[in-house]
């Protein structure tokens, strides 16, 4: 019987040999196919951009997911133009805006990338998102598995993830989404950083 891993389709063949799955791909029913499933893309900086190219790679595959998944190629849209792009305070992101503007226009079935609790920095900025997609009946999807904002485990889930990811930046004040230290290797292994003054071992 083939084993289950927690991991994109897309990445079957970088980071295990087993059979993919999506946690949670019953919630993606037709009413969400019929809408966009769009793919948001972000790293903070171009220096990232350049040097993460893998993350990069990885982001622009979950066009791939999303057709896996159901939707129909030509309705996967692709935001990212905030490659590149700091998420501090102040900083415009163009790309987040435009992707809580077609949520709130009940056009969007799916929200796609790599990990949901950190499309923004700020944890505010991510439970503005859930809220509209709450309203708009929007999933929202990464490696972990499909959210669905309108059921209060996975609102709960996502809150927690996201106040979380903000305290971690807050304390180490360069976390980013492409940063090797908080991100899962290409081959299936996992980084890990140690907080100063925490001793860790493998």
């Amino acid at each position: 019987m083939p084993r289950r891993c927690r991991c994109w389709r897309t990445w079957r063949s970088v980071c295990c040999k087993a059979v993919a799955v999506v946690n949670g791909a019953a919630k993606i029913v037709g009413g969400h196919r019929d809408r966009l499933a769009v793919v948001y893309l972000r790293q903070s900086s171009m220096a990232q951009v350049r040097g993460h190219t893998e993350s990069t790679m990885r982001q622009y595959g979950l066009v791939e997911e999303a057709v896996w998944l159901g939707w129909a190629r030509e309705a996967v849209v692709v935001i990212d133009t905030d490659l590149g792009v700091s998420g501090r305070w102040g900083v415009a992101r163009a790309g987040f805006a435009e992707l809580v503007a077609r949520v709130c226009t009940g056009e969007v079935g799916a929200v796609f990338g790599l990990e949901i609790s950190r499309l923004a920095r700020s944890n505010a900025e991510v439970a503005r998102l859930m809220e509209f997609a709450a309203i708009t009946e929007t999933l929202l999807i990464d490696a972990d598995g499909v959210y669905d904002p309108t059921d209060v485990n996975d609102r709960m889930l996502l809150g927690l993830k996201s106040t979380m990811g903000e305290a971690l930046w807050r304390i180490r004040h360069k976390a980013s989404y492409a940063d090797p230290t908080v991100m899962p290797t290409g081959s299936g292994g996992l980084v890990v950083a140690s907080v100063v003054g925490v001793g860790c071992s493998a």
